[in-house]
């Protein structure tokens, strides 16, 4: 029997996710989903399975751990290699072959009037682009999207019936760029805040 593709959906700018899991829901792939992303695909009758029934987790510490665990990393970063494959076969982890993601806004977040160190420093996503980086690092199997603007593409390719090694290439280059320009922004502010009293 076929492995049903699967892809883990984690958004905070839900733009076009919509239609996106419904086509994947579609053409029978898994959408693995957290928080306000797997409520909004719900909402709009996209079935998803939610991503604490993967890990056996639930979300916990006010949303700060959700997605850093072995059952979702080890099923982005396994190679298709018969060691990986076999690894993965033992603990009961299927490969994740999709991750679309992106970021908590925070340049958007430090932009505003009056806004506090500690409301910045909680739109600092530690999950997110850890999910990112470990999706283009495996780019060899895995697709990796966090540009809303780039879900027709994907859902072109996924129709013509490959994501070629090419569109992943440059996917995974786009999320380097991305998560390199966050981090960057988050230095930046650091730099130019006042150490915070503790």
């Amino acid at each position: 029997m076929t492995r049903k593709k699967r892809a883990i959906v984690s958004v905070y700018d839900k733009s076009g996710v919509v239609e996106l899991c419904r086509f994947l829901q579609e053409q029978d792939w898994e959408v693995i989903s957290t928080g306000g992303t797997a409520s909004a695909l719900k909402a709009a009758g996209v079935a998803v399975t939610d991503l604490s029934d993967v890990t056996g987790f639930p979300e916990m510490l006010e949303g700060r751990v959700k997605t850093l665990h072995p059952r979702i990393h080890a099923g982005i970063l396994a190679r298709p290699t018969a060691e990986h494959l076999e690894t993965l076969e033992r603990f009961d982890i299927a490969p994740v072959d999709l991750v679309v993601v992106n970021l908590y806004p925070f340049a958007a977040t430090i932009a505003r009037a009056g806004v506090s160190v500690s409301e910045a420093i909680e739109m600092i996503d530690i999950g997110g682009p850890t999910m990112l980086r470990a999706a283009a690092k495996n780019h060899e199997r895995v697709t990796v999207v966090c540009d809303p603007g780039d879900y027709p593409a994907l859902i072109d390719q996924v129709k013509a019936g490959d994501i070629p090694a090419q569109a992943r290439w440059n996917f995974a280059k786009k999320v380097f760029a991305h998560t390199a320009e966050y981090d960057a922004t988050v230095r930046d502010w650091m730099n130019g805040v006042p150490t915070p009293e503790v």
